[in-house]
């Protein structure tokens, strides 16, 4: 019997392997083009976090600003002008990483010579670029669009030749959305995520178009696009930068901003359920301990539940509620801390250059150090290329984004211990040790027989808190040797974090949907106890949206169609907690 049964398995895999192999298309999650009419002008010196959740999520569109294209075509003078001088330039007239010392040409490359060896060299690299990375593929729509409204709009401190820029722009604004693998990026430059983007320029690989997916020489001829012409170091330029890090990061920063203005709120609401001592949140205590995001947080929450029934004594309240709810204002406030690091970190790290090498308008005069042999050698005098501009061309490490690394990494372990208290305080609530009466206690008797109320199931706050766990366990730090003598020796994994990220920004939503059913039904019971109680404009506001999409309990015989657990966390995803209490930004400093 057993024989059989491997001889069995074994011929089902050998007809496996036999057959046609059936290709792998993920689900994929386009975008609404909601912001389409809507244009916005790229500098390279303000994109914002919003703008970048525009272009990527809204279909908003983008334009270089006069300044910001003058500006790139100096750079890019500037390079060309410095091969013809003679200077060493990596990846240009010389290799790349364990190659950085062979010359790959020499002299002027617009000269008969070299030019169609240039075009053809960086034809090829852009042409090999679906060949890069490793499955499974990117299924965001919004992830691989963030990328490149990052990098189109930093690309101008690169030297890219205008054709490639306009392409990145006209890709965007066309809707033409590459296919991307998510694996093989250390985030030390995410190679290979763009170089799939660059195949994908010169008509290689697969797109998605307006959300069908065709081969992307298809999609550039549907919209009127003809195949980039690469010169030069394109493939530099395109390359050589953590956009696809960074561009994952904006989104979670504006994930992140989701998650804790609704923490703030359904803290506030679960106040009111809980029938707290809301003295942890009042001036004598946070005067006792001055950290600025703490206080600012308490005094957020405290006027959130102005004019509720819980400044008024209760001889039934008791004297000091759970840590998860007494501390609940101190987790959050030390996440938004983080929240506005990290938003800080994206903000200069996608409006500034990640690009190796560096190449910059300046004189010997400007820095003390730049007027050395050593800066001498890489100092362009100008000439007809550049229009007579000179400047520096230097290697560096641009590209290590360990600032950004490190701040997502921050924030996730930030808001994983918002979610330890959430989970916690939904527990709590099960306790008439803490609310001191039950929900039967004052239901209506047909209410109490017909099952109670909808509310947060009782093992999923706990399921979500142990991904939340496994989501918040911090990157080991690496070092990896990526080539043969060791030139490109570290990683900082800013794109798995950032992803990884993502998801725990994602399952605290959830939680925070189970949190927002225990808090809207204990709002009832306590308004049943007492009709003339009030919670307060911002939970009320938000108790009573919430109840016309989740009804305190079905009609008899109303079966749902889904988990009431999904349709909280839809709630949340589709209504920002703004509609009922202003958001912090982070350009919005005044807040603080």
């Amino acid at each position: 019997m057993m024989k059989q049964r491997r001889a069995g398995i074994l011929s089902l895999l050998i007809l496996g392997a036999l057959a046609p192999a059936a290709k792998a298309v993920p689900e994929y999650h386009s975008i609404d083009m909601a912001l389409a009419a809507k244009t916005i002008m790229l500098s390279g010196q303000d994109l914002t976090v919003d703008q970048v959740v525009a272009v990527a999520r809204h279909g908003a569109k983008v334009e270089l600003t006069p300044q910001a294209k003058q500006h790139s075509a100096d750079l890019y003078g500037l390079l060309l002008e410095g091969a013809a001088e003679g200077i060493s330039i990596y990846r240009f007239n010389r290799g790349a990483g364990a190659q950085r010392e062979v010359v790959t040409f020499s002299g002027d490359p617009l000269s008969p010579e070299n030019k169609p060896k240039l075009a053809e060299r960086a034809l090829k690299t852009f042409q090999n670029g679906p060949n890069n990375g490793f499955g499974p593929e990117v299924a965001d729509e919004d992830v691989v669009r963030a990328a490149m409204v990052v990098r189109a709009n930093a690309i101008t401190y690169a030297s890219v030749s205008p054709p490639v820029t306009q392409m990145l722009i006209d890709m965007l604004n066309d809707d033409i959305t590459p296919v991307v693998q998510s694996r093989g990026s250390v985030s030390e430059g995410d190679l290979q995520q763009m170089h799939n983007i660059a195949g994908a320029m010169v008509g290689r690989g697969e797109v998605y178009y307006h959300g069908t997916r065709m081969p992307a020489a298809e999609a550039l001829a549907k919209a009127g696009l003809k195949p980039v012409e690469p010169f030069g170091a394109d493939d530099d330029a395109i390359d050589a930068t953590n956009a696809y890090s960074t561009g994952i990061a904006a989104l979670l920063v504006a994930d992140g901003r989701r998650a804790l203005d609704w923490a703030d709120l359904i803290y506030a609401m679960d106040l009111n359920g809980m029938n707290s001592s809301i003295t942890p949140l009042g001036k004598p205590v946070q005067d006792a301990r001055p950290f600025r995001w703490l206080n600012w947080d308490a005094a957020r929450v405290l006027d959130m539940i102005k004019g509720s029934y819980l400044f008024e004594d209760d001889p039934a309240r008791i004297i000091q509620d759970p840590e998860s709810l007494r501390a609940s204002s101190i987790r959050q406030g030390s996440a938004w801390k983080a929240w506005e690091a990290l938003s800080e970190t994206v903000t200069i790290q996608m409006n500034s250059s990640d690009n190796n090498p560096a190449v910059r308008n300046l004189s010997p005069t400007d820095s003390w150090e730049l007027s050395t042999p050593q800066f001498m050698k890489y100092y362009v005098k100008g000439g007809p290329a550049s229009h007579g501009q000179h400047g520096y061309i230097v290697s560096n490490a641009n590209w290590d984004p360990y600032p950004l690394a490190n701040d997502i990494e921050g924030f996730t372990n930030a808001l994983a211990n918002v979610d330890v208290a959430v989970a916690l305080r939904i527990q709590r609530f099960e306790s008439t040790f803490f609310t001191v009466i039950s929900p039967k206690d004052v239901l209506p008797p047909e209410q109490v027989a017909a099952g109670g109320f909808q509310g947060a199931a009782w093992l999923l706050p706990a399921s979500l808190w142990l991904e939340i766990q496994e989501l918040a366990r911090p990157f080991p730090a690496e070092g990896f040797t990526s080539d043969a003598e060791a030139v490109g020796d570290l990683e900082s994994e800013a794109a798995m974090k950032a992803m990884r990220g993502r998801e725990l920004a994602d399952d605290t939503l959830k939680l925070l949907g189970q949190d927002l059913l225990t808090a809207a039904n204990w709002m009832d019971v306590r308004k049943l106890q007492d009709s003339k109680r009030q919670f307060g404009a911002a939970p009320t506001a938000a108790w009573t949206a919430f109840r016309k999409v989740v009804p305190l309990q079905l009609p008899p015989g109303v079966i749902p169609d889904k988990p009431v657990g999904d349709t909280a966390y839809q709630f949340l995803k589709d209504t920002p907690a703004e509609n009922f209490y202003p958001s912090y930004k982070v350009c919005g400093r005044s807040e603080m």
